[in-house]
């Protein structure tokens, strides 16, 4: 019986790091659990431990670990004394078959595995993928749809010597049903972007995202006169953001100096310390007069800067008449220029409001805009 190619791909391929990137229904899934099966069948009581990760454990449950049991149970090979759901585990021809998310911290760093397979890869973080290989001594597989067109899969895995690459569409699966297929191509003249992606398997254009031209630069060039420093303030979960804003002409280049959660106010005057700032002006959120007044004493050039019903969007407004450069070290800005995007509703229709989330230096790059570029401030600390 002729499999979906993402099967026979998988099956041939010899390289350390395995990146299956495809469309809907292209049988990706499906086709990888197929292989870890019959590579437990063929090493039969070797020990081996398979790791399958997605981020969350409900999606998991729900796709790669409900497709990996149906095959299990249609062979003829599950058995109930096999599967411990509480760990979420099965031991498979003597080999074990563990099933973790990438929300439970405590099993993504704490064990070590033969082989990985990440699913639907695209959704987990950098940070997430480094500890699953610094912890992985075998094969690795990894899939998911392309709807990112700047995401890390593409610098940090497909730019390494040691992976194969595959693309496939819904037409390399044999198994899909002409009604399915039908749907599938209905975006071709509906929705481009879609089509691009869940029917091509080609990487998309965010259509959300508020800033998707910005671009990585390797220095500040020596004509950008500094802006202004911004600061956006956090604390347990949120972390405190600092970064210098540079503008030369019409471009503005952002470099980031702090991102780091659990610092005091006198932590943060540690840290601008080191910066040298002389009396370059600090632009923070206004939400904390306190936080302010004490940088403030502390001899620090702290300014609170300008809000009110329409700040968000003005601030926005100010960035994009400006080409963004992002430096090449300043990597969570660059996480955050790259996922930022508006609200979308249940049909799927932009609104003009952005996600508040994982936004803590474009924040902190806004407050410069509308206080240093856009409009001007007064009150006990103008802005001269």
């Amino acid at each position: 019986m002729k499999q979906p190619t993402t099967y026979y791909q998988a099956k041939k391929s010899k390289a350390k790091i395995q990146v299956h990137q495809g469309g809907s229904r292209s049988g990706k899934t499906f086709s990888l659990c197929q292989v870890l099966i019959q590579l437990c069948f063929r090493n039969r009581n070797a020990g081996i431990v398979i790791t399958i990760v997605r981020k969350t454990f409900p999606a998991l449950r729900s796709s790669v670990m409900r497709d990996f049991m149906q095959i299990l149970t249609e062979g003829g090979n599950y058995y109930e004394e096999h599967h411990n759901k509480s760990n979420a585990t099965y031991n498979l021809f003597g080999n074990l078959i563990e099933f973790i998310s990438t929300d439970q911290p405590q099993k993504l760093r704490g064990r070590k595995r033969d082989i990985l397979y990440v699913n639907e890869c695209n959704e987990i973080t950098l940070e997430d993928w480094r500890q699953l290989l610094l912890r992985t001594t075998g094969r690795i597989f990894i899939d998911y749809n392309p709807s990112d067109e700047h995401h890390w899969i593409y610098d940090h895995i497909l730019e390494r010597e040691d992976v194969e690459f595959f693309q496939t569409t819904y037409l390399d699966n044999p198994f899909l049903e002409q009604s399915v297929i039908d749907e599938i191509e209905r975006f071709k003249e509906t929705d481009e972007n879609f089509w691009r992606i869940y029917g091509l398997g080609e990487r998309g254009v965010n259509v959300s995202a508020i800033f998707p031209q910005w671009q990585v630069a390797e220095a500040i060039p020596e004509r950008a006169k500094l802006v202004a420093y911004g600061c956006d303030w956090g604390f347990t979960n949120d972390p405190t953001a600092i970064v210098s804003v540079w503008r030369e002409d019409y471009s503005l280049y952002i470099e980031e100096h702090l991102y780091k959660t659990g610092l005091t106010n006198r932590d943060i005057s540690l840290e601008l310390d080191k910066l040298h700032l002389d009396r370059t002006p600090i632009i923070c959120d206004s939400a904390e007069p306190k936080s302010i007044e004490e940088l403030h004493r502390l001899g620090h050039n702290v300014k609170p800067s300008k809000k009110g019903p329409d700040s968000i969007r003005l601030g926005i407004d100010i960035m994009k008449r400006h080409k963004i450069f992002v430096l090449k070290d300043s990597l969570n800005a660059q996480k955050e220029f790259r996922n930022y995007r508006w609200e979308v509703d249940r049909n799927g229709v932009q609104l003009n409001k952005p996600i508040d989330h994982t936004n803590h230096i474009i924040d902190a790059v806004r407050y410069v805009c509308i206080n240093r570029i856009g409009t001007s401030y007064s009150g006990k600390y103008y802005i001269s």
